[in-house]
């Protein structure tokens, strides 16, 4: 689904991203941790199209996104960490928008949109201006419009911050059903418990480069996430 092969990005002399390599089949769950400025937003970012990247490979469901980004951007979605939405719109516009930027027809849109809202509890707020938004509002608009066009596979750079316990629950289930379906993910995250108890694989980056990635078990063995996380951040 994904391939990500010997992934450079430096920004002057220093290397935010060195020589990363990493695999994600369809069907897992792929956590991605490590400390701030590790190289995790220039990784995701760089496979979601937004950022070119000096060497390596990204494929995505075999498409090179070096020589077809379009295509690859119709495979996947990319949340960023503070989605930056149109204040101006109303939430039902913005989803309309996304919909048909991806070519989702009326009906399936209104269809998808009426299943999202109802769980995230956003039906009565689709009304308002997104400008009237919390943090957490504009974080699950953002994930209704990425699911919108059942992507193969979808990005996201801290997914849980500013949800609400419920709208975590309800947004780790649909993680899983996509990857039930045969899509994947790949998503960064700071909660180390999420990613032990969600994740099918899980790689750790370090000043740019990856200093450990398998599954769970071949990550961490009898040790937590967490313990095994410090010990290699030492």
């Amino acid at each position: 689904m994904l391939k990500i092969e010997h992934l450079t990005k430096a920004y002057g002399s220093k290397k935010a991203v060195d020589d990363l390599s990493l695999h994600i089949a369809p069907g897992e769950v792929y956590g991605f941790i490590g400390h701030n400025g590790a190289g995790k937003t220039t990784t995701i970012k760089s496979v979601a199209g937004i950022l070119p990247f000096d060497s390596g490979r990204i494929l995505v469901d075999g498409v090179d996104i070096a020589k077809d980004p379009i295509a690859c951007k119709q495979r996947m979605a990319y949340i960023p960490d503070d989605p930056q939405l149109y204040a101006f719109m109303r939430g039902t516009e913005y989803l309309t928008f996304v919909g048909d930027i991806y070519g989702v027809g009326a009906a399936q849109r209104q269809e998808r949109i009426a299943i999202y809202a109802q769980a995230f509890d956003m039906t009565e707020d689709l009304g308002q201006a997104i400008g009237a938004y919390s943090h957490g509002m504009k974080q699950k608009l953002a994930l209704m419009a990425a699911w919108l066009h059942q992507p193969r596979l979808i990005l996201m750079d801290e997914p849980f911050v500013g949800l609400d316990p419920k709208a975590a629950h309800t947004l780790k289930g649909m993680m899983r059903t996509l990857c039930d379906q045969g899509g994947a993910i790949f998503f960064s995250t700071h909660v180390l418990e999420v990613a032990e108890k969600l994740c099918d694989k899980v790689a750790i980056i370090k000043d740019g480069r990856l200093i450990r990635s398998g599954t769970m078990e071949e990550v961490k063995g009898d040790e937590s996430l967490e313990s095994v996380f410090l010990e290699l951040e030492e």
